[in-house]
């Protein structure tokens, strides 16, 4: 069973479940809890990508998604820039604003980089309340278009979005399979694993760890492109560090450090929180002591905790046989 679940039988599985799920939902509300939990999920992949691979616990996500978020919002408002290059920009511009935050942040360590990041994820919301003349301020960003068409495909049913935002995230988890299973992913795990070790061996820290944020920013950038002409309206909230605390959830609930356990953490998570909506304000009573449970029986998250489980499995029984190949090793009866 793990060996069909695993590799690539399960993300065939799991891309034959996304392309059915419209013909299974019951309604448009649906499609658009999936849609929205889709694009925190390229989101939470980012992250993963600096938190869980290289080891510096960014708190100042969220504000570059709403960076993004912003970027496609005002170009398209306010200048009347085509939505595709409004949203090629997100990514660009909140990977160009990562490179001058990392120079200055990723030359703390531990949780002064956290403290630092959350500092600059509120500054990022304060920017965008109060800086009327750009961002609209508290009144926000109204009206802004839905992606234009592509040729023969239009994006104006909540169908046709969720294949958008499915394709991205598609997409998006294949450039981070690659990413993290070639020798750059390694290195940024060799930094995880131990930043004086890594330079003993010769990797420039400073230079990966700044990579490592900007391509994690670059995701944000584009969730936040996405989110914009998904949901059409723009105010200071998304930039709430709130945001990062629940992308830093789903990873936490899946699994830090994996590329699947953020993906299935990030859909798992708010569908959970609409099935106990019926609770209204106790909802969290409930939804508080699972997590708690979560984190006290599986410390890595549901995925890590399985794969850490399957390598216990394969190491007893290699344990296991190497006794009888032993045994059966010719002239080891005489011996």
């Amino acid at each position: 069973m793990a060996k069909y679940l695993t590799g690539r039988p399960g993300w065939l599985l799991l891309c034959v479940l996304g392309l059915v799920f419209p013909f299974v939902a019951k309604n448009d509300y649906h499609l658009t809890v999936m849609s929205t939990a889709y694009i925190f999920a390229i989101a939470t992949i980012g992250l993963n990508l600096i938190t869980g691979y290289t080891g510096q616990f960014n708190l100042a996500h969220s504000g570059f998604m709403a960076v993004g978020a912003y970027t496609v919002g005002l170009l398209t408002v306010d200048y009347q820039v085509p939505f595709w290059i409004a949203f090629a920009l997100s990514g660009v511009v909140a990977a160009a604003l990562g490179f001058f935050v990392g120079l200055v942040s990723l030359r703390l360590k531990g949780h002064y980089f956290s403290i630092f990041t959350l500092c600059v994820g509120y500054i990022m919301y304060l920017v965008i309340e109060k800086w009327e003349s750009l961002t609209h301020g508290t009144v926000g960003v109204i009206g802004i278009p839905a992606p234009s068409p592509i040729g023969p495909l239009a994006f104006d049913t909540p169908r046709s979005l969720y294949y958008l935002v499915f394709f991205f995230l598609v997409a998006g988890v294949f450039v981070m399979h690659r990413i993290v299973n070639s020798l750059l992913g390694r290195t940024f795990m060799a930094i995880r694993n131990g930043e004086a070790l890594a330079e003993a061996m010769g990797i420039p820290l400073m230079r990966n760890k700044l990579l490592a944020f900007m391509l994690s920013v670059f995701y944000a950038g584009l969730a936040g492109g996405l989110y914009a002409g998904f949901v059409r309206f723009l105010g200071p909230g998304l930039a709430g560090v709130e945001h990062s605390f629940d992308m830093t959830m789903y990873m936490l609930v899946g699994g830090l450090g994996t590329l699947l356990g953020p993906l299935l953490g990030a859909i798992a998570v708010p569908w959970l929180t609409q099935y106990l909506q019926f609770l209204q304000e106790y909802r969290f009573i409930v939804f508080g002591p699972i997590l708690v449970a979560l984190v006290i029986f599986l410390p890595h998250g549901v995925v890590g905790s399985w794969l850490a489980w399957r390598a216990r499995r394969a190491a007893a029984q290699a344990a296991q046989a190497r006794p009888l190949a032993v045994a059966a090793e010719p002239g080891a009866s005489r011996a």
